[in-house]
């Protein structure tokens, strides 16, 4: 147990900065910062697909780098062979009758591996991955060898359709699909490109350390989930209902991503916005990460949906100001104005605890910018009952 608040909120702190730090050199490539992020707290494994050219390789060597982690990265083909991954046989130690790998600059010795094209993994070496990801264990010979893995980040240009790799596939908790950078970030994207081409790389400096991060990890069970559950279990339901099944395993898993999102945002009480991390968790393609993201803002009090409920009270007082101003008989509407008088003071209510309660600075700033323009409509009202 973390006893002293002043260390939960120092590693509190240093996961969000190496959200921060993770996403800062890459022009729209936040969530996946955040991703990974989340995925280094649980110490669980994360795959990112997409089309090459969206800086999978790049982010997960710099996620390494913010933790000072022994590294090790390799592009897999189908003529992939273990000892590529896993260290060649020690010839001297097999003409001893000892069955011995070389695991030096090897998969067996990182902490975090970065796999690039891992479902082209051949029957040979998918067995030992499995075993590496879900026991952090490799068998050398006849010894069991303990390995330091922590995370494993993966990347492929689509989900495999192999029955043979579906096992692996579920080994990841996060699934997270890339998308290329949208249009209005065109020209930061090119410009970050042309300084990258130019030699401009800069140096990177270590957030935290392994053992800043297992901290963390222990942390993750300081965060109190109650608040969530009753919600979670609900959308667990409604993904069923809509044929999105979601195995045991993954319902258990999910409740450490959650407690992971929120101390990244700086609490140990989870809210309903860190349940979006399940868009990240439960699709298996696609189409199906469209169907849970477009189910969680329907059913969650995300940033997104907050932002949108903010803008419509912010049309909606606008186009009240406009019809208070115009009014020339203020006599014939005066009741209908008293009652808007009193709906201002209950969105003014609203809207405070809002600002006051979220953790998210955009939808404290809306509703801050909401709350003033209640006040101008609630004054101008005032002014025309004349009080």
């Amino acid at each position: 147990m973390l006893s002293q608040n002043s260390d939960i909120t120092r590693l509190m702190n240093l996961a969000n900065r190496f959200w921060k730090e993770l996403s800062r050199p890459f022009v729209g490539r936040d969530e996946e910062a955040l991703i990974i992020t989340l995925a280094v707290i649980t110490g669980e494994h994360i795959i990112l697909i997409g089309e090459p050219g969206t800086a999978k390789s790049a982010i997960a060597r710099r996620a390494a780098d913010l933790i000072n982690a022994r590294f090790f990265k390799y592009l897999l083909t189908k003529f992939t062979e273990p000892d590529e991954l896993f260290g060649p046989i020690d010839i001297n130690a097999l003409r001893e009758g000892r069955y011995v790998r070389i695991t030096r600059n090897k998969l067996p010795e990182a902490e975090i591996a970065f796999i690039d094209e891992i479902f082209n993994a051949n029957s040979a070496i998918l067995n030992m991955l499995l075993t590496i990801m879900n026991e952090r264990i490799v068998y050398d010979g006849y010894n069991e060898i303990k390995v330091p893995l922590w995370t494993m980040i993966a990347a492929s240009n689509s989900v495999p359709d192999d029955p043979e790799l579906q096992a692996l596939y579920d080994r990841f908790l996060f699934r997270h699909f890339v998308k290329p950078v949208s249009e209005d970030k065109w020209n930061s994207l090119i410009e970050a490109c042309w300084r990258m081409e130019a030699g401009a790389l800069e140096n990177v400096e270590r957030i935290m350390s392994i053992k800043d991060v297992m901290e963390l990890n222990k942390a993750i069970f300081e965060v109190d989930l109650s608040g969530v559950k009753e919600k979670l279990l609900k959308l667990y339901a409604i993904f069923e209902d809509h044929g999105l099944h979601v195995t045991d395993r993954r319902k258990g898993k999910a409740l450490k991503a959650i407690a992971a999102h929120s101390l990244v945002n700086g609490r140990l009480k989870s809210t309903e916005e860190d349940l979006m991390v399940l868009r990240d968790i439960v699709p298996r393609t696609i189409e199906e990460y469209e169907q849970i993201y477009s189910i969680l803002l329907d059913e969650i009090k995300s940033v997104e949906k907050r932002i949108r409920e903010l803008i419509e009270v912010q049309n909606n007082l606008r186009e009240l100001k406009t019809f208070v101003n115009n009014l020339s008989r203020v006599d014939e509407h005066m009741p209908r104005l008293i009652e808007y008088l009193r709906s201002m003071d209950m969105i003014k209510d609203k809207l405070k605890k809002m600002a006051e309660e979220t953790s998210n600075e955009s939808v404290r700033a809306k509703a801050l910018d909401v709350l003033n323009e209640v006040n101008e409509v609630r004054d101008l009202i005032k002014r025309k009952l004349g009080f």
